[in-house]
């Protein structure tokens, strides 16, 4: 029962925090051998062709907004395409991209998904780099820049911008949850690229060589992740650009971040069921650490474990036959699962306390990714968008 308990105990913490500390471990001692990736701007003349493009389902509220945050990046306007897809949506959308001449709109009216709609559009895309992008996202001004430029290096394929989450200093679970972990995995990213390559992308903002896109199925539910994973599979690197972000509020409130994180976890595990070759650690080592390390285990086994911990941790403080210490370990589980209901609670009286929303949000997170799971097996989640409210 103590092995047990051990090896549940070491397997979550490695997932959440031992793999991060691991990582910075091996990166300060790379550091001592060799310096820092940076990459420099290519002059001009020799800045890439790139086609920004961005699926918009009912997005009358942001759209104007989202034209104008593309008309203030920092790109050469001649070698830059604005080409936008809004099938399925139903309000204004397409009408207001279609007032604007010099932007590509693709429409029709069937709803297939996100990725049916990006599949549809490709081939008419020429540019060398495609930039993807959400409309309920904004840019920094040098974002494009930024990230072409480490298509300098011919081993790149893909390059992540960060995800920034808009936080209020009186913030709500969702707010303050979500902040808090998209800093946590801005880091993982930032030291994952320092190593080798990073393991996926956030829809948010990313870009890859259009000769290396590769369609994925149309039923894929986290398209971003699959695109830039099935070329981190064929040898090349997934880079990381933190000062190429894009800005969003967080979800309208725990339910709608909820919904979002279930369809994630579905999206994961059926990423994972797929991702053969990035599982493989004989066809790229150094990846299937990567991935496994800081994907596989938290979409799969973690959160179940999670409750597996906290049973048999029960079971040896009743039985009283083992040292008070598992006792001790077991209050600190109950007073963690208590902050997280207390989160709870204060969100639903709307009551903003960060300290507790933070465990709510982490449980939460966890409660997802094992619906998301029986979600996905029991063939009840669409490809179709599913919007959340943002706020």
């Amino acid at each position: 029962m103590i092995l047990l308990f051990w090896i549940l105990l070491l397997i979550i913490f490695y997932s959440f925090f031992g793999y991060g500390l691991l990582l910075y471990g091996i990166i300060r001692v790379k550091r001592l051998f060799r310096k820092q990736k940076t990459q420099s701007l290519p002059p001009a003349h020799r800045l890439p062709t790139v086609t920004l493009l961005i699926a918009a389902y009912n997005e009358e509220d942001y759209i104007e907004e989202k034209i104008k945050n593309c008309r203030e990046l920092n790109y050469p306007q001649e070698l830059l395409e604005l080409l936008f897809v809004t099938d399925g949506s139903s309000d204004s959308t397409p009408d207001k991209i279609a007032q604007h001449a010099d932007i590509t709109l693709f429409h029709t009216p069937g709803r297939s998904g996100k990725m049916a709609a990006i599949k549809r559009v490709m081939p008419h895309v020429k540019s060398e780099i495609i930039v993807f992008t959400d409309a309920n996202t904004f840019l920094n001004t040098d974002a494009l820049l930024k990230l072409v430029a480490h298509y300098q290096n011919p081993k790149v394929g893909a390059v992540a911008g960060e995800k920034r989450i808009a936080v209020a200093e009186k913030a709500d679970a969702s707010s303050a949850g979500e902040g808090f972990y998209w800093k946590y995995e801005s880091a993982l990213k930032k030291w994952d690229y320092e190593l080798y390559s990073n393991v996926g992308a956030a829809g948010e903002l990313f870009s890859i060589r259009r000769a290396l896109y590769q369609p994925v199925e149309a039923d894929t539910i986290i398209d971003d992740h699959m695109i830039a994973m099935r070329i981190a599979e064929k040898g090349y690197i997934i880079a990381y650009e933190p000062a190429a972000y894009a800005i969003e509020t967080a979800s309208a409130n725990t339910k709608e971040e909820l919904k979002r994180k279930i369809r994630i976890a579905a999206g994961g595990i059926q990423s994972i069921v797929r991702l053969k070759k990035a599982a493989n650690p004989f066809h790229n080592p150094v990846l299937t650490f990567q991935y496994i390390s800081h994907r596989v285990l938290r979409w799969t086994v973690t959160p179940f474990f999670m409750i597996l911990l906290l049973l048999v941790n029960g079971f040896m403080a009743l039985s009283k036959k083992y040292p008070d210490l598992y006792t001790w370990f077991l209050y600190g589980q109950l007073c963690f699962y208590l902050l997280a209901f207390l989160g709870f609670l204060f969100e639903r009286k709307n009551i903003k306390i960060k300290a507790f929303f933070i465990p709510y949000y982490f449980v939460m997170m966890n409660y997802a990714v094992m619906a998301g799971i029986f979600r996905y097996f029991g063939k009840k989640q669409s490809a179709a968008w599913e919007k959340s409210k943002r706020k």
